[in-house]
């Protein structure tokens, strides 16, 4: 059964799967883990869905990271 990325629960060990949408519910669980700051860019989104094998933990520490790096946070 193909996940839901609209209703499914997401958490740090979710795995990006070829059906990884952005969506409101991916958006939520993103804020719950990188604050009320986070959001998508570009750049983070192709990142996101470069086809490297990934889980949703993985994805919320690299948009921390990015933030340390460009002074952000």
């Amino acid at each position: 059964m193909k996940f839901d990325w609209h209703r499914d629960p997401i958490d740090r060990a979710t795995k990006i799967d070829e059906t990884y949408r952005n969506t409101q519910n991916v958006r939520r669980f993103l804020k719950s883990e990188c604050g009320e700051t986070f959001k998508f860019d570009r750049l983070f989104m192709a990142w996101i869905k470069s086809g490297v094998p990934r889980n949703m933990g993985e994805v919320a520490d690299e948009w921390i990271r990015l933030r340390k790096v460009d002074g952000g946070i």
